[in-house]
């Protein structure tokens, strides 16, 4: 009650101040008043519409590259790994990292314990078995080279004897039915066979000796370069001691890494793409590569390996393909990740539209909107190559046309009506 009381007396003050205001004061206070009444009328009753503006581009003639992508890592293919079986502690270093070495150059020599000397001394038992097997079989195949060459003498002359061979040098098809024919011409056969297959043997001995010294290098006391290169990562100084470790799965022994060579070859990378993107490569494409650790580098490189066969993990195939640099670089290192994006096709002068403005029908067939004469208008095009961004129009558009490529919504007020200002003009018009 006190506070409608109070409004009431406010009231009360303000009218018997109203009339005492002089004429022209009164009028004033009047417009205000209907001024203020009429802003809050239309605040609170026009309408929020929204309408649509479209984006537009001109048709343009340039250059267009389409590509595929795919990531992956830099592979080790250019680099070798020098390692050994020998166990004790190194007496003798003769390189160090970035020294260029040849194949069957001296890496260190180590003083072996008793462990490295037994792995040594069986080893160096085996290479002398191999040895000794291959001349064996040098031997054999010697004796069963003189019974084929002897029985080959055999069958010669008894099948051009008269009774096998008529006098004008033609076979005696007759007489060579004769059991004895066929037990010559098999002897002479079988001892063949048997000399060639001695010759697999030989092989196969030269093999094993190869891999009996091999392992014998492996257990040796001086470490040798496998391939030429250069050295990096070298683990070991003199006094380093050199402990046997083992293969966890089978408990052999296991060769200790000393070293990476570095060979001249030129880096890789290994991507894998996807069986869309796959079908649109082949040998020798172009590729742009980045490294993850080098953002502001870009490399060059082409295609050297498809591997079509692909592989399958969890439901997803993928294929992958081998890109070689074009240059090599000190900081392009085994295992970096990368990736890389292959140049599928390039053409010059070609009629250029925003991918976003084109569009798909259910029949397949693609379409743009233009804008001709202000009024929007579908029209079917043919499209070639497209870019991650930009689609190549073969036909139905002209350079300069104006496509859509899409829409933005603008919110607009519309008063309720269009009543006249007590200022002039109509509501919501500036005043001029």
């Amino acid at each position: 009650m006190k506070i409608f009381q109070s409004i009431g007396n406010k009231i009360s003050l303000f009218l018997n101040w109203f009339k005492k205001t002089s004429f022209l004061m009164k009028i004033l206070i009047a417009v205000v008043l209907v001024g203020g009444g009429w802003f809050l009328f239309s605040k609170f009753t026009g309408s929020k519409t929204k309408t649509s503006a479209y984006q537009t581009t001109s048709v343009t003639r340039g250059t267009i590259v389409s590509s595929v992508t795919g990531s992956g890592t830099v592979s080790t293919a250019n680099n070798g790994t020098i390692s050994t079986l020998a166990t004790g502690v190194v007496s003798k270093l003769y390189v160090k990292d970035g020294d260029e070495v040849k194949t069957g150059d001296k890496i260190a020599e180590i003083e072996l314990d008793l462990k490295g000397q037994q792995n040594v001394a069986q080893a160096l038992s085996s290479y002398q078995s191999a040895k000794n097997n291959l001349e064996s079989a040098k031997t054999s195949l010697y004796t069963l080279q003189s019974d084929m060459l002897t029985n080959w003498k055999k069958h010669y002359d008894l099948a051009t004897n008269s009774t096998y061979q008529n006098s004008d040098g033609s076979a005696n098809d007759t007489n060579r039915a004769l059991a004895e024919y066929h037990i010559s011409e098999d002897n002479w056969l079988a001892s063949e066979a048997k000399y060639k297959n001695q010759q697999n043997v030989v092989t196969q001995s030269q093999t094993a000796l190869n891999a009996a010294w091999l392992s014998y290098q492996q257990t040796s006391p001086t470490i040798y370069a496998p391939i030429s290169g250069t050295i990096s990562g070298l683990s070991l100084q003199e006094g380093s001691v050199i402990v046997e470790s083992t293969n966890t799965s089978n408990s052999a022994q296991s060769a200790t890494k000393i070293a990476t060579i570095k060979t001249k070859a030129l880096p890789m990378v290994s991507i894998n793409l996807t069986e869309i993107d796959i079908p649109k490569i082949k040998l020798g494409d172009k590729a742009t590569i980045k490294l993850d650790a080098l953002s502001d580098k870009t490399f060059t490189g082409k295609v050297v390996s498809i591997d079509t066969a692909g592989s399958v993990s969890s439901g997803v195939t993928t294929y992958p393909t081998v890109i070689r640099f074009d240059t090599e670089s000190e900081f392009i290192l085994p295992n970096m990740a990368a990736s890389a994006s292959i140049v599928t096709g390039i053409k010059n002068n070609a009629l250029i539209v925003p991918s976003s403005s084109v569009h798909k029908k259910t029949d397949g067939t693609s379409y743009v909107t233009v804008i001709k004469n202000s009024k929007q208008q579908e029209t079917t095009v043919e499209t070639g190559l497209s870019s991650a961004t930009e689609t190549e129009i073969v036909s139905g558009l002209s350079e300069n046309d104006k496509v859509v490529t899409g829409t933005s919504t603008v919110n607009t007020t519309k008063q309720s009506g269009q009543t006249t200002s007590i200022f002039g003009g109509m509501s919501g018009a500036r005043m001029r």
